[in-house]
């Protein structure tokens, strides 16, 4: 049979498709539907085969054989594909096992051929095998065990960052499908790489490795076994991967929230596997085991015994190990083992649609203790070339315009290559040129309690700020010290238990219900006069007051003010009550419209950490500079300003209840039915 719909791009095409996941996905799903291997973990086996069969196509030149031509049939291009497989097999006889053939018919091969022969896999700006088990292996399973693959412009930023030279020892203990040890591969092309290596306790991962190590034309050596435990090694693989035997470490540790080592006898060997205190003499100490400790926080030690004195790494970590105050403990220890290189904070949607965990990473050189003051390079990248979805973005003009490169081709909207390059020069000239996002310089002697997220230190809103306050019509204060001068005050609100919804009338204000400077009153979560009666004393909410989403993903800074119309409420302990005590020098309308600004809007996106599982500015949110006028006829306009809107949703509201209230009294249908 004929097959004129498999060969959309001509055989010698190699065109980028626009997203290799959805293609990946599309071919998974069609197999999975009309394939002879409905069986998902067959088909994933397969999948991976075909995948390499394309690289080793792609890899090994001459005529192409993954291909399917408008007048093949189906059996031409199934037996030139085993045919090809065959000849793979035979090139990596220490990766593929003598027995393993392709396993699904003609049509599914014909069509596995024609959806990805234009795709140039090899030049992939992606890890294709990552995509492809990432797509194949459904979000389910890599969810429990943490099989986030690393994206590849994260990977290339952080090869590019510690330049493996030639005849080091390179190592990933963690190494997945392998993605970091392939860019060192292409790092170091024609320059030698024998000194490859990589471990990974999942045997199909670390098969998966050295085969497309393989096909990629590299040597390493790829190990199946649990890195944490090197105790439970045979003696072979111990004396191949011994301690500080490495010059670089690149690793992305499995993490989550089930993702904990809870193995007493593994624990032991680590001082990141006990409990830490704080001594009155202000020095930590590592006391008894702990029950569990998060995989990745072993990882980081366990990087540190691999590296030789001066060795470099570089870790993905989430962003609590970076800010949170209880993970303090780990600066200490990582501090007295090395000096910090460099932080780059991932945007959130780096690992988005797999997880919406936010990341940074992490550059350590072992040896050079890092209490000594020194630069560390930091970094923030607000966009790493696709959105949360997954689909690609590009660079756009002014006008909205793609901008195109030398060649015509649309420009990811990456800051990882940027910072890349930043970071590189700073290494070549000891300076950065202009400091912004993508990269600025933090002497380790201004590192506030151990908080190592580069937002926190962000040099464009400092300069925002000082900028604002040199044209002399504005006065920086932070809200600290407006609460010192007496110019506010700020309570907590409280938890009442979800026993209580329902049960009443009375409001219960949550984060969700603060909108567009409104509360939003939610029926179904209205609590009894009584629970209110026992908050209303310490709540002590009033009109005019502001209230503040301090806790909660994508929901800190939102603003509402209390107004009349309000009456009684109860607010939540994620909310925080504004109230100003001399509204003569700092008006509620004033201070509403300040919260709001982009500039303190970004401050608040900045001084956000994840604390445990939550987002929270805690405690920062005194350290907020407000840029407060000093022209009274601005504050006038704007307080006058913000009066009216307020006024209008106030008058809104009421017509709105007065409406529904009518409603309430017309007569049903039944009853006009009734009456005739």
């Amino acid at each position: 049979m004929m097959r004129s719909d498999l060969a959309a791009q001509p055989s010698g095409s190699s065109v980028l498709p626009p997203s290799l996941p959805e293609v990946f996905k599309r071919v998974y799903y069609h197999l999975y539907s009309n394939s002879n291997l409905p069986r998902a973990e067959r088909l994933a086996a397969e999948m991976v085969r075909l995948i390499f069969c394309k690289l080793y196509d792609e890899r090994n030149g001459g005529k192409r054989e993954f291909r399917a031509e408008p007048h093949e049939g189906e059996d031409e291009i199934g037996r030139r594909v085993r045919g090809l497989f065959e000849k793979m097999k035979g090139a990596h006889p220490d990766v593929f096992d003598g027995d393993e053939r392709l396993r699904l018919d003609d049509p599914s091969l014909a069509y596995v051929v024609g959806a990805l022969q234009g795709c140039a896999l090899a030049e992939a700006e992606r890890d294709a095998i990552g995509e492809a088990f990432q797509a194949i292996l459904g979000p389910g399973l890599r969810g429990e065990k943490g099989q986030f693959f690393t994206p590849r412009n994260v990977v290339k930023m952080c090869v590019a960052m510690l330049d493996p030279r030639p005849g080091e020892r390179i190592i990933d203990p963690a190494c997945g499908s392998g993605g970091f040890l392939v860019e060192v591969l292409s790092h170091l092309e024609g320059k030698g790489s024998d000194g490859i290596y990589g471990v990974d306790k999942e045997r199909d991962l670390a098969k998966l490795c050295q085969a497309y190590m393989a096909v990629m034309g590299g040597r390493a050596r790829i190990f199946c076994a649990d890195s944490l435990a090197p105790e439970s090694w045979p003696p072979t693989l111990r004396e191949v991967v011994a301690d500080e035997s490495y010059d670089v470490v690149l690793t992305n540790p499995p993490f989550g929230a089930k993702i904990f080592v809870d193995d007493g006898k593994v624990l032991q060997r680590y001082a990141l596997g006990r409990a830490w205190v704080k001594r009155r003499s202000g020095r930590w100490e590592a006391t008894e085991t702990v029950r569990r400790q998060a995989l990745q926080i072993l990882f980081i030690e366990r990087c540190l015994q691999l590296l030789k004195p001066g060795g470099r790494m570089a870790i993905v970590l989430p962003d609590g190990v970076f800010g949170n105050p209880s993970d303090r403990y780990i600066w200490e220890f990582i501090l007295e083992k090395a000096r910090v290189l460099a932080v780059v904070s991932l945007a959130p949607e780096t690992f988005l649609p797999g997880t919406h965990t936010k990341t940074s990473v992490l550059f350590l050189e072992k040896g050079a203790r890092g209490g000594r003051d020194h630069e560390i390079f930091m970094a923030i990248a607000r966009k790493v070339g696709h959105d949360k979805n997954g689909k690609l973005i590009y660079r756009r003009d002014a006008q909205g315009n793609y901008i195109l490169d030398r060649e015509g081709r649309r420009i990811p909207d990456d800051d990882l290559p940027l910072i890349a390059a930043r970071y590189r020069e700073y290494v070549g000239k000891g300076r950065v040129a202009q400091e912004s996002h993508l990269g600025f310089i933090v002497r380790s002697s201004a590192i506030v309690h151990h908080t190592f997220i580069p937002g926190y230190y962000d040099p464009e809103i400092k300069e925002t700020l000082k900028a604002l306050e040199r044209t002399g019509r504005y006065r920086l204060a932070t809200i600290r010290e407006l609460v010192e001068q007496g110019l506010i005050s700020i309570r907590r609100g409280h938890e009442v238990g979800s026993r209580y919804y329902g049960l009443g009338e009375i409001p219960f204000v949550r984060t969700s219900d603060i909108v567009n400077w409104e509360i939003k009153v939610d029926p179904v979560k209205s609590i009894p006069e009584g629970v209110y009666e026992a908050y209303r004393r310490k709540q002590d909410v009033r009109e005019d007051d502001i209230l503040l989403v301090t806790d909660g993903t994508f929901l800190i800074g939102r603003t509402a003010i209390v107004t009349a119309a309000d009456k009684k409420l109860v607010i939540q302990s994620h909310i925080r009550r504004l109230r100003c005590l001399r509204p003569d020098e700092l008006h509620p309308y004033l201070l509403l419209y300040l919260l709001n600004t982009e500039v303190v809007q970004r401050q608040m996106e900045e001084k956000t950490f994840v604390q445990a599982t939550i987002s929270t500015i805690g405690d920062r949110l005194y350290e907020v500079v407000l840029p407060i006028p000093t022209d009274l006829q601005a504050i006038g306009r704007i307080v006058g300003e913000v009066s009216a809107i307020v006024q209008m949703k106030v008058a809104a509201k009421a017509r709105m209840e007065s409406l529904l209230r009518e409603g309430r009294c017309a007569p049903t249908e039944t009853q006009v039915v009734s009456a005739t």
